[in-house]
C-alpha cells in the first residue's frame, strides 16, 4: 500500500507546475546581488520625486483651470 502511494506521489510530482522565472527577473535579481547599494538608491530617488507633501492650493488651482476637452477633438467648434 505504501509503495503504491509513493509511486502515485512521484507520478503526480511530474505534473506539478515548475516555478518559472523570466530572464528579466533573473537579470534584476543578479543585478541587485552584484550592486547591493542599488536598492537604497531607488528608495532615495523615490523619496525625492514622489514621497512629499502635496500643496493643496496648487492642486485645486490646477483642477479649476482645466479646460474640458470636446467630444471629438478634431472637429471645429460651431
Amino acid at each position: 500500500m505504501a509503495t503504491q502511494e509513493s509511486m502515485l506521489s512521484r507520478f503526480l510530482d511530474e505534473f506539478k507546475p515548475k516555478s518559472y522565472e523570466s530572464e528579466f527577473t533573473k537579470f534584476v535579481r543578479e543585478l541587485k546581488q552584484k550592486n547591493p547599494q542599488l536598492e537604497e538608491g531607488q528608495r532615495k530617488s523615490r523619496s525625492i520625486w514622489w514621497d512629499h507633501k502635496q500643496d493643496m492650493e496648487t492642486l485645486e488651482r490646477q483642477k479649476e483651470s482645466r479646460v474640458k476637452q470636446q467630444a471629438y477633438v478634431y472637429q471645429n467648434k460651431v
